[in-house]
């Protein structure tokens, strides 16, 4: 190809009005995606979470769904004085915006209360370590109750009436009362040992205490022989 026909071919019509129609289509591409986005997402625009702490799970996901939304359960708690599923917290919280679709997690009320395990502090905790292990984990505290033993050593557990072990699973209502030690021992725990008496003393007591007796006298028969017999 002769250099003529090269430069001909580089500035024809053609050949520009197809970069331009590429151009064109990049730039329509360019901003199609732009806006579309825009438009799909509904960008700008948000719903407004409501609030949903104290309303029925069944209220509250009817409520959303009404608004395009969704409510998922991931937790439960306990509180006594509100009804069992009724909604304790959520995420995120009222007021705040939110797209179409968006999840509301929430956690709702335990129909029973929950239980623990009760941790190792039986006969392997002073009364400040188990108190701070058992508030910890939610418990409540009776006075101790006081027993012979180690002063302040834990020797055992009571919760309404009856004596829990380690690894017992105890209601989170049911007060606990710790068995401390009062710092006394029984007698059968003191161990007695019999005085001994120093062995030098007692050499030349244990003596033998002997009666002295009087010899009969010697009776002389009209023979003039001795009779000694007794008691004659």
């Amino acid at each position: 190809m002769k250099a003529k026909e090269f430069f001909g071919k580089l500035i024809s019509g053609y050949l520009w009005g197809n970069l331009l129609a590429m151009a064109i289509v990049v730039v329509g591409l360019c901003f199609g995606v732009k806006y579309g986005l825009e438009f799909y997402t509904r960008h700008g625009e948000g719903i407004e979470v409501p609030r949903l702490v104290n309303m029925t799970g069944s209220d509250a996901r009817l409520l959303l769904s009404e608004q395009g939304l969704e409510l998922v359960v991931t937790d439960s708690g306990y509180n006594k004085r509100l009804p069992a599923d009724c909604i304790l917290a959520q995420s995120p919280g009222p007021g705040m915006k939110v797209k179409v679709g968006h999840i509301i997690y929430v956690t709702i009320n335990s129909p029973s209360s929950p239980s623990f395990a009760i941790p190792d502090v039986i006969d392997n905790s002073s009364y400040r370590e188990a108190e701070a292990k058992l508030q910890a984990l939610g418990f409540k505290l009776l006075p101790p109750r006081r027993i012979l033993g180690e002063k302040d050593w834990v020797y055992g557990i009571m919760s309404r009436g009856r004596r829990v072990s380690t690894g017992d699973r105890v209601s989170i209502d049911a007060p606990l009362t710790l068995l401390i030690g009062n710092g006394m021992y029984g007698e059968d725990d003191i161990d007695y040992m019999d005085p001994v008496d120093d062995p030098l003393e007692t050499i030349g007591d244990e003596t033998d205490e002997f009666e002295e007796v009087d010899a009969p006298a010697a009776k002389i028969d009209e023979s003039g022989i001795n009779d000694t017999r007794y008691g004659e």
